[in-house]
C-alpha cells in the first residue's frame, strides 16, 4: 500500500481513537506521520506525553516513519511548534488532519461558561490555530514558486450539522468547523491546498461513555462479524482526501463502517418574494400555509 508514499502528514489528537487509527493507516500507506497529542482527558484536562509516543512506537515497530509531538494546538504557539517540528524533521508538510477535540456535555440551561469556553477552544480553536499556521506556510511556499499539493482535513460532527440534545457547545463548535472548511476551500485553493471534512461515526472515548450510545458502538462479541463502529473504518476516506491526486475540495463527508455519505450543505427549501415589505399578518398567513403544505407532503409522500 503506497497511496500516501512519502507524503508528510500531520495529525492532531492522534494518540487515541480515530486519530490514532488515522495515524496508523497513513503510515501503512507510506506517509511520514507527525503524531500530535497532549494526552489530555476527553474533557481537555490534564496531559500525558506517553500517549503520542506510544503511537509513534507502533508505527516505527511496523516499519513506518513517525515523530511525536505534544504541542498544544489550542494555541497559536503550539500550532507553530507543530509546523516547525514537521519541517525540521521532514523538510515539508503535505497534509494536516485537525482531529484534536474535547467534550463536555451538559444541558444548555445548566452549562457553565467554563464548559462552553473549553469546548469551543478544544474543538473550533484547535482547528483554527493549526489551519491558520499551516495555511500561511503553504501560501508563502506558493508565492515563492514552490506550489504545494497539500490537503487539509477537518472533523465536524452530526451534532453540529444535524443537532444533538445536550451538546450545544460541542455542536456549535462542530458546525463552525464545517463552515470553516467550506470557506477555507474557497480561499486556499489558489495556493495548492484542498480543504475537506469528514464527520466520523465510530467508537471513541467520547462515544463509549455516552448513555445508550456506548452499547450501540461496542465491538461485536462475534469476531467474525464486521465491526461497524471500529475507528479504522473512517481512515480510508481521510487517507483518500490526503492523496496528491484527490480532486475534492470544499466537501463535507460522513463515514460509518462501510457507509459513505456526502453532505449537501445548507440550501433553500422555498422562496417567496412579495416585491415589497411584508406585514406581520401577511407573513403569518404565508408561512403557516407553506408549513402546512410541507407537513401534508411529508405525511403523504405519494400525494
Amino acid at each position: 500500500m503506497s497511496a500516501l508514499n512519502d507524503r508528510v502528514v500531520v495529525i492532531t489528537g492522534a494518540g487515541r481513537g480515530i486519530g490514532r487509527a488515522h495515524a496508523l493507516f497513513a503510515a501503512e500507506e507510506g506517509a511520514k506521520v507527525v503524531v500530535n497529542d497532549i494526552g489530555a482527558g476527553s474533557d481537555g484536562r490534564g496531559s500525558d506525553g506517553s500517549v503520542a509516543a506510544a503511537v509513534v512506537d507502533e508505527i516505527t515497530a511496523a516499519g513506518g516513519t513517525a515523530v511525536g509531538s505534544t504541542a498544544d494546538v489550542r494555541t497559536m504557539a503550539g500550532a507553530q511548534e507543530l509546523l516547525d517540528l514537521a519541517l525540521a524533521t521532514y523538510g515539508r508538510v503535505d497534509g494536516l488532519v485537525n482531529n484534536a477535540g474535547v467534550l463536555r456535555d451538559k444541558m444548555f440551561a445548566n452549562m457553565s461558561e467554563d464548559d462552553w469556553d473549553a469546548v469551543i477552544e478544544g474543538q473550533l480553536k484547535a482547528t483554527f490555530a493549526p489551519s491558520r499556521i499551516f495555511a500561511a506556510h503553504w501560501r508563502d511556499e506558493s508565492k515563492a514558486g514552490r506550489q504545494p499539493s497539500a490537503s487539509l482535513v477537518n472533523v465536524p460532527s452530526t451534532s453540529g450539522l444535524i443537532g444533538a440534545v445536550g451538546q450545544t457547545n460541542y455542536g456549535a463548535a462542530k458546525a463552525g468547523i464545517a463552515a470553516l472548511t467550506v470557506i477555507l476551500a474557497q480561499e486556499l485553493g489558489r495556493y495548492g491546498v484542498r480543504v475537506n471534512a469528514v464527520t466520523p461515526v465510530a467508537r471513541t472515548r467520547m462515544t463509549e461513555d455516552l448513555p445508550k450510545i456506548g452499547e450501540m458502538v461496542a465491538a461485536p462479541t462475534d469476531p467474525s462479524l464486521f465491526d461497524v463502529y471500529h475507528p479504522g473504518n473512517v481512515s480510508p476516506l481521510v487517507g483518500w482526501l490526503l492523496t496528491e491526486g484527490c480532486p475534492e475540495n470544499g466537501s463535507v463527508w460522513y463515514a460509518k463502517g462501510g457507509e459513505i455519505r456526502r453532505f449537501a450543505g445548507w440550501s433553500y427549501e422555498w422562496t417567496v418574494d412579495k416585491g415589497q415589505r411584508w406585514t406581520i399578518e401577511e407573513l403569518d398567513h404565508e408561512i403557516r400555509s407553506r408549513s402546512a403544505q410541507a407537513a401534508d407532503a411529508a405525511a403523504d409522500p405519494h400525494n
